[in-house]
């Protein structure tokens, strides 16, 4: 199998593989109050990021070089590696940071590789200059000029279905909570 037909079938497992880790990273909870508090605030700040990169990107039909794309080319995705992040903090427990970072090394960095490519092939002009001034994945201190007229879209960031990770997130959290809660 070549790398590209890897690097295609981790992008549409990501999520379903996702669905296998969270149980287990769920199962290994222990969440106390402190752990429970400081991933809860890191996972808010990846809703964000989220949601400030859903009201902007329209998916490949125009290059997003707006908003957090002005700072990083994969800022949902940063936004997911916050969310897990925070959840792998809020178990309380290493393996839940252990099993966070198995699932987000074996998925993303192919996913992000991937996209790259597509962007490449879909924007092959406009893309050179952003990939050339932009981060893939870290945010840079210093933002690639703002799009003319383009801002944050609350319709965008609904046709995005965005609205689901809030949906998830907050499932994740009151399954840690009831944990925490009721000490099963």
């Amino acid at each position: 199998m070549d790398r590209d037909r890897i690097f295609k079938t981790l992008h549409r497992w990501r999520v379903r593989a996702g669905l296998v880790f969270l149980p287990a990273l769920l199962v290994f909870a222990r969440p106390r109050p402190l752990p429970a508090a400081a991933g809860l605030a890191v996972c808010v700040l990846g809703l964000a990021v989220r949601a400030w990169a859903a009201g902007h990107i329209k998916k490949e039909k125009q290059l997003a070089v707006s908003g957090p794309y002005r700072y990083t080319r994969n800022p949902l995705y940063l936004g997911n590696f916050l969310l897990g992040l925070g959840v792998g903090i809020g178990t309380g427990t290493w393996i839940g940071l252990l099993i966070f970072a198995v699932y987000f090394l074996a998925f993303y960095p192919p996913v992000i590789l991937e996209e790259r490519d597509r962007m490449r092939r879909i924007f092959p002009e406009a893309y050179a200059d952003y990939e050339a001034k932009v981060p893939i994945f870290l945010p840079a201190l210093r933002p690639y000029p703002a799009a003319p007229g383009a801002k944050f879209s609350v319709a965008q960031y609904r046709r995005n279905r965005e609205q689901r990770a809030l949906i998830g997130t907050a499932v994740i959290w009151a399954i840690l909570a009831a944990r925490m809660i009721l000490g099963f």
